[in-house]
């Protein structure tokens, strides 16, 4: 056992935001903000943004979108919706908003990202396929995007 003991509130601050973040990855296609995120977990919205960036180094807001824009490069490599159709079904209501989110994670806009990866999927096990899919997060992609 270690000498230490941890520092019960912090403890339980962990797991209300481990049950934040589980909420994201679950309701991400829904209404959410930060206010509702926040609600949730009974903290105000700039307590929670601070301990969730502290805990797992972004903000919600930016951990809700990465999750939207997982999801939405899953789709357009479908290729059978529109972009714009793409940008409702995860949960976006503007579709600038989505598309400068999508472009700097992703590193190209979400339909240049439909014409270049349609169909590159097709045949690989969804386990394999979401490894190399993922986007790069906090703005890190290069120029011209993933390939």
């Amino acid at each position: 056992m270690s000498s230490r003991t941890a520092d019960p509130d912090a403890v339980r601050d962990l797991v209300v935001l481990r049950r934040v973040r589980d909420r994201i990855d679950r309701e991400y296609a829904r209404p959410l903000d930060v206010e509702a995120l926040a609600r949730g977990a009974n903290m105000s919205s700039g307590h929670l943004s601070r301990r969730f960036r502290a805990a797992f180094g972004e903000s919600p807001y930016s951990y809700l979108m990465t999750r939207r824009i997982e999801r939405a490069m899953a789709l357009l490599r479908r290729g059978d919706l529109t972009v714009t159709e793409v940008c409702f079904e995860v949960g976006c209501s503007s579709l600038g908003t989505f598309s400068t989110r999508f472009a700097e994670l992703v590193g190209v806009p979400p339909s240049v990202y439909r014409e270049r990866y349609a169909g590159e999927t097709l045949g690989m096990l969804p386990c394999v396929a979401k490894q190399v899919t993922k986007p790069v997060r906090n703005r890190e992609a290069g120029v011209g995007g993933r390939g």
